[in-house]
């Protein structure tokens, strides 16, 4: 019988009180939005010198990275799990329900990821990684479906990324613009191509 690898215990706690702080600044921001994260200010909700915490984040910035890399991981792992209707108008208006609930149900997260919130905030490289594969899968899902062309995904984007700003700008909490989806993805689906039944008709 081998005996159970050795852990290291140390790397374990300090990992566990990285996830502790992201928690915290995403509590943080939630309550009070994005701009109140600080470093004295999530010290302080975890009961933490500010001191120890610069030993797991050197600055403000470094935490917004770590949330917004956590935040697109997340939204990979759902996208990877999601299973898609067969029929192509279904499955392009179910990713984007998915994109706008992912969104409407934390908006400060949606503002880190896609609004450029934090001035002087750019994403590492390795935060910034899973964003890119979104897109990738995005792309490669768009394909498998009929959408072919890069600049037919980029109008999808658009379309979606429009929407649902608008949404939040006018009507947070509500379902105004929500409710205008599957007469968008049609008009998509009509202008690339896409067979099938009228979304609007089905619903």
């Amino acid at each position: 019988m081998s005996a159970a690898p050795n852990r290291d215990r140390q790397a374990e706690r300090r990992e566990a009180t990285r996830r502790e702080i992201i928690d915290a600044a995403w509590g943080i921001a939630r309550r009070d939005g994005l701009a109140a994260v600080t470093l004295r200010e999530v010290a302080a909700m975890i009961g933490m010198r500010s001191p120890s915490l610069y030993s797991h984040f050197d600055s403000k910035n470094a935490i917004y990275d770590a949330m917004f890399g956590q935040a697109w991981t997340l939204y990979l792992a759902e996208m990877r799990e999601r299973p898609l209707p067969a029929a192509p108008r279904e499955a392009v208006l179910a990713i984007a329900e998915h994109f706008f609930a992912f969104s409407l149900a934390d908006v400060p997260r949606y503002q880190l990821l896609n609004q450029h919130a934090i001035p002087g905030f750019t994403p590492s490289e390795a935060a910034y990684a899973p964003s890119v594969e979104v897109v990738g899968l995005l792309q490669d899902t768009l394909r498998g479906l009929g959408v072919t062309d890069g600049a037919d995904v980029d109008l999808f984007l658009a379309l979606c990324g429009g929407l649902l700003d608008r949404q939040l700008a006018n009507e947070p909490g509500g379902d105004r613009w929500v409710g205008q989806l599957p007469r968008v993805i049609d008009m998509f689906a009509d202008e690339v191509g896409l067979p099938g039944p009228s979304l609007r008709r089905s619903r």
